[in-house]
């Protein structure tokens, strides 16, 4: 049993721990350092058993392990990638180490509860967590979860887990907050990270300075020798010394220290406002880190850094303005990132439509993620792989040998993976999980896990067999290149992060190739080309002649990409395909959309007669637009869509059918006595009424109206110019007529 009085002691936890529920699941709200973290997992182990405590990032989970143990006394366990330490009753672990158990182990035999840390950040591994651990829970009465959240959106958690919310409320100090701006911050400056560093200068007890990535971490600190810098790609020592000291001191952080670690003596905080999130281009279908200004309820959690063990100073490089146009809350990552990982997990474990998500995932996202994991040949060994599914998938293709590789593209790379020293400790790591296929070039193992990314120099750009037009920073006149990162600039240009030279030989074979034989008509002969790609490459195009049921083929292709331009219609096929069209858009379905209709299906005997030779001008489409008629609604045709209109006259005028709606254009005289336009295709007929002469007069649906008004104004002016035609005060009684008053 843990003593909690003793680990709770100044927390304020401590204060409502006594009230936490003793069964079913549960969401704790409280601030950050108010000893959640530190507090309830040992508070869930005295009640139910083991605890296993999921926290985002790897230097919280052994923070909070060691910080527990110390307060306990007890062993206190963890697990992150590539280190752990056995515990008995507490562990923590990320949500990555967590989701690889229940794969191993669906029904984490001998844990009772999951405490989930940080949930509010919406991390994609921390979601599916959640979901996982919430159906689990439906199979075990002896299982619960408990989700941790700083923010007030526990309200949204506590009704996804059917769960009610234990409230702690923070001991806040005062907070002095000043707004101090520089130039350069959207862009990213030097200039602005200098004036970062200046606001870092000459404060009373420790400073928390916050930058959105590991190159500004770097950078502030060359600005300011005596800091210390803290970020998730360091080692435990080098993170250690940053946290766990009681000198007053500069500390250089990412938002690694915003919520899920606590650096002990904090009275200043200098926030860029900035943050460094995975986004997804979904049109270019390129993932990567992008630097965007940061949310309203982060810059308010970094704030409270300031503030909690004493009064505290807030310098924000950003205007007040700024801030009050920020986000208000993170956007989850499961909305943003690449859900290629997450696919894998999800597919793996089962999850149906009624999967517990907050948010559900794009659905172009999980297109694009299925088509990843095809191209990868990725298989279920993959899920309980402590690595990328890409990564895991090289590393399973080319063996232990790849491990250097693979441990290189692990670690967020830059430049040419080759020249990349990685962790031996990782090396190793990797190199266990598989078997020795013996030697291979890191190049294929880059390609192995993004093949999409394979990309051939076309002038000064990469073309990545995605599709994707990329540039290399540093051009190193390579004629291929295997991609590991490719992402957006500020200027929105793809540019190749992290690459290596790779011989065409080599990169065809992990790309794949297709030949494709296309075809059009000009002047009215078909053009043949045999096209190979890799991707969206093209190796090679050469002409060649296109007969029988490739030409077919090829003018079918040719015919769904470019429309129906191909053919010359006779006066005869327009009319009918103009007819067609409009009830297509009135009536539907079995009437046919001619203009997507599959010409394979009902342009058959004119494709033959164009690939054996016949110019595509002297092939009349009439038959085969007759061919497309639905039966036995063709019986209706005329009904529905008439070719001619009968008028009072006695003649059958043409019906126009080019237009939005169908149109007779017919002399005045002919219409006398005619009321009502008829209706077709859920349109009136318009009537454009002509003079004698053949010239406009009027256009109208409502015959009615006009006989009733403007045919008279009509009669008063046309009456002196066309003396020999009729024109009768009453047209309703007047014999229709194209005749002269002489010949009627």
């Amino acid at each position: 049993m843990f003593d909690l009085a003793r680990i709770g002691a100044g927390l304020p936890v401590a204060e409502t721990i006594d009230s936490l529920p003793k069964t079913g699941n549960i969401v704790v709200q409280a601030p950050p350092g108010t000893g959640k973290t530190t507090l309830v997992p040992p508070a869930l182990a005295n009640m139910d058993g083991k605890v296993i405590v999921t926290a985002p990032r790897r230097v919280a989970v052994r923070a909070a392990a060691n910080r527990l143990q110390a307060l306990s006394g007890q062993q206190i366990g963890y697990a992150v990638r590539g280190d752990s330490r056995k515990g008995q009753d507490v562990e923590f672990v990320t949500p990555g180490v967590l989701l690889r158990r229940l794969f191993k182990d669906p029904e984490l035999t001998g844990v009772a509860a999951v405490a989930i840390d940080e949930v509010h950040e919406r991390q994609l591994d921390t979601d599916l967590v959640l979901g996982m651990c919430l159906e689990l829970a439906q199979l075990r009465d002896d299982f619960r979860v408990v989700a941790m959240s700083a923010t007030v959106d526990a309200q949204r958690f506590s009704q996804l887990m059917d769960a009610p919310v234990h409230v702690t409320e923070a001991v806040t100090h005062p907070l002095d907050i000043h707004y101090r701006p520089a130039p350069g911050r959207a862009s990213g400056d030097r200039d602005f990270y200098a004036h970062v560093a200046r606001q870092a200068m000459g404060h009373t007890g420790s400073t928390l300075v916050f930058v959105p990535g590991v190159r500004e971490v770097e950078l502030v600190c060359k600005m300011l020798p005596e800091a210390y810098p803290l970020h998730g790609r360091q080692s435990t020592a080098e993170q250690d010394a940053a946290l766990y000291t009681d000198a007053d001191r500069i500390v250089v952080a990412t938002s690694i220290a915003e919520s899920s670690l606590t650096v002990p003596g904090v009275r200043t905080v200098v926030d860029a406002g900035l943050s460094r999130t995975p986004r997804r281009d979904a049109q270019r279908g390129m993932s990567g880190l992008v630097t965007v200004s940061t949310s309203k309820s982060s810059a308010d959690q970094r704030a409270g850094r300031a503030g909690r063990e004493a009064p505290g100073t807030v310098i924000r490089c950003y205007s007040q303005e700024d801030y009050q146009h920020f986000a208000p809350h993170i956007t989850p990552e499961i909305l943003s990132a690449d859900l290629t990982q997450a696919t894998l997990f999800l597919d793996c474990w089962g999850a149906g439509p009624d999967f517990p998500l907050l948010d559900q995932p794009p659905a172009r996202a999980l297109a694009d993620a299925h088509r990843t994991l095809t191209a990868i040949g990725a298989t279920p060994e993959l899920a309980t792989m402590p690595t990328d599914p890409r990564l895991g998938a090289a590393l399973l293709k080319y063996g232990s040998q790849a491990a250097p590789a693979v441990a290189a593209l692990s670690d967020s790379p830059r430049g040419d993976i080759t020249r990349i020293a990685p962790a031996k400790r990782e090396v190793q790591r990797l190199a266990r999980l598989v078997p020795d296929k013996g030697s291979v070039d890191p190049s294929r193992v880059v390609a192995a896990a993004f093949p999409d990314q394979v990309a051939k120099r076309m002038g000064d750009d990469y073309l990545l067999a995605s599709g994707t037009r990329a540039r290399l920073l540093e051009d190193n006149g390579a004629a291929w290149l295997a991609v590991a990162e490719v992402s957006l600039s500020n200027a929105g240009n793809a540019i190749i992060r992290a690459f290596t030279r790779i011989d065409e030989e080599a990169a065809l074979a992990a790309i794949g190739t297709t030949e494709e034989v296309t075809a059009t008509l000009k002047d009215g002969k078909i053009r043949g080309r045999k096209v190979t790609r890799a991707g969206a490459i093209e190796l090679s195009s050469t002409p060649i002649k296109v007969t029988g049921a490739a030409a077919e083929e090829a003018l079918a292709a040719g015919i769904r990409e470019q429309g129906l331009g191909l053919f010359s219609f006779s006066e005869k096929a327009q009319i009918l395909r103009n007819r067609l069209r409009h009830l297509y858009r009135n009536y539907g379905a079995p009437w046919p959309d001619v203009e997507q209709a599959d010409p394979a299906e009902w342009l058959g005997p004119e494709l033959h007669q164009i690939a054996e030779g016949t110019p595509a001008s002297a092939i009349d489409v009439y038959p085969a637009l007759q061919r497309l008629l639905p039966w036995p609604e063709a019986s209706k045709l005329d009904e529905l869509a008439p070719e001619r209109l009968p008028v009072p006259s006695g003649r059958d005028a043409k019906i126009d059918w080019s237009g939005e709606r169908p149109v007779v254009s017919i002399k005045l005289q002919e219409c006398f006595g005619l009321a009502e336009s008829p209706v077709y295709c859920g349109h009136r007929v318009q009537f454009h009424l002509l003079s004698p002469a053949g010239r406009p007069l009027a256009v109208t649906d409502d015959l009615a109206s006009f006989w009733a008004g403007p045919y008279q104004g009509v009669r008063a002016d046309m009456r002196g110019r066309y003396p020999k035609h009729p024109w009768p005060e009453d047209p309703w009684t007047a014999p229709a007529t194209a005749k002269t008053k002489k010949r009627m």
